[in-house]
């Protein structure tokens, strides 16, 4: 285990706070999703912004610690945290703005998909986001992402469109086909929390026109929103709740 780390340099460098053991917050913020996960990190820098992000990239780097990264912490193996790591926690990171006529979504890191439901289904929106509400748009995006929207939108890598990247030394590129082809690729293949030389602090997503939703009866199975006419008759047109 590292000694003699500077936690109060880090502190002083991040406008978000950094927990250790014995904060009660530090408690709830390193137990993720699977329950059978029980780790220890050093120190949970709990960032506010990409600044916060690459602040924490840079002294984990300077103090040669080994360094995981908490979206929505729904990665069943529990990547997000390491014992004797430094964790770095997006969960304040879960801000988004939508255009409703471009369709476009900018997720910040930290956001679960229910955030992103909330945003968007005001304007009729929606895209490929994860089976579970409470799982983490990152990781989610960077690992594929597979989801109830994808026959019709794809996985939701193919619709991320480009991101705001923090590489191993610190700095902010911005990755996208257009702009940094190179980077692009690994960005949508890269896992966060799993140890990798970058974070994805924004994402921006395309998104499509929702579809409304409809219940059957409860005497009969419900059918595929594709149904034919006929069997979508069957069913009572009843807006789902």
């Amino acid at each position: 285990m590292p000694t003699g780390i500077a936690w109060q340099e880090l502190a002083e460098g991040l406008r978000g706070r950094v927990l250790q053991p014995g904060d009660a917050e530090y408690e709830r913020r390193r137990r993720v999703w699977n329950g059978a996960i029980d780790r220890r990190p050093l120190a949970i820098a709990q960032c506010l912004d990409a600044d916060d992000v690459g602040a924490a990239v840079r002294f984990a780097a300077r103090a040669s610690l080994p360094m995981t990264v908490r979206g929505g912490g729904h990665n069943v193996a529990g990547l997000a945290v390491r014992d004797d790591a430094l964790m770095l926690d997006l969960g304040a990171m879960n801000r988004i703005e939508v255009d409703p006529q471009a369709r476009i979504a900018r997720v910040e890191g930290g956001a679960l998909w229910r955030d992103v439901d909330a945003a968007t289904q005001p304007h009729g929106l929606a895209t490929t986001g994860g089976f579970v509400s409470t799982t983490g748009v990152g990781g989610f995006t960077q690992g594929g992402g597979v989801g109830w929207l994808m026959r019709r939108c794809g996985l939701a890598a193919d619709n991320l469109i480009e991101a705001d990247v923090v590489l191993a030394d610190g700095r902010s590129v911005v990755a996208s086909e257009r702009r940094t082809p190179t980077c692009s690729g690994p960005c949508a293949a890269g896992r966060a929390g799993s140890g990798s030389s970058r974070v994805s602090a924004i994402g921006c997503m395309r998104s499509a026109r929702s579809m409304p939703a409809w219940r059957s009866t409860p005497s009969r199975r419900p059918r595929a929103c594709c149904a034919s006419s006929a069997n979508s008759r069957r069913a009572r047109r009843r807006p789902l709740s």
